[in-house]
């Protein structure tokens, strides 16, 4: 017990410290178990990834620009999700295949 004083002056001092550093780490495990839970429930939340999109263009028509598989990153925020059928339809209808997802390849269009 040397790294503890030896009068009773300091050790309540010592031992509030001691109580407030552990509240501290409590406070702070508290703090990441409940972000975790959030990004848990977040994740869960979230909307599935359609198999396929298809990006529209701007205007009253909107016509489609891009096929692209679902979660590529170059499809723009005009996207809608759409069937394998129907994304081959629009590939086969003249509708561009994303060369960044590879979509052509993916409907088996080469």
């Amino acid at each position: 017990m040397r790294d503890l004083p030896p009068d009773a002056d300091r050790l309540p001092v010592l031992e509030l410290r001691l109580q407030l550093s552990l509240q501290r780490v409590r406070d702070r495990i508290a703090d990441v178990e409940r972000r975790d839970v959030e990004r848990r429930r977040s994740l869960a939340a979230a909307p599935a990834v359609p198999d396929w999109v298809v990006e529209t263009g701007i205007g009253a028509d909107r016509p489609r620009l891009y096929v692209h598989v679902g979660g590529c990153h170059m499809a723009g925020n005009r996207m809608h999700a759409v069937t394998r059928d129907v994304a081959a339809r629009s590939a086969a209808d003249g509708v561009e295949a994303c060369s960044h997802c590879g979509a052509d390849a993916a409907l088996g269009i080469t």
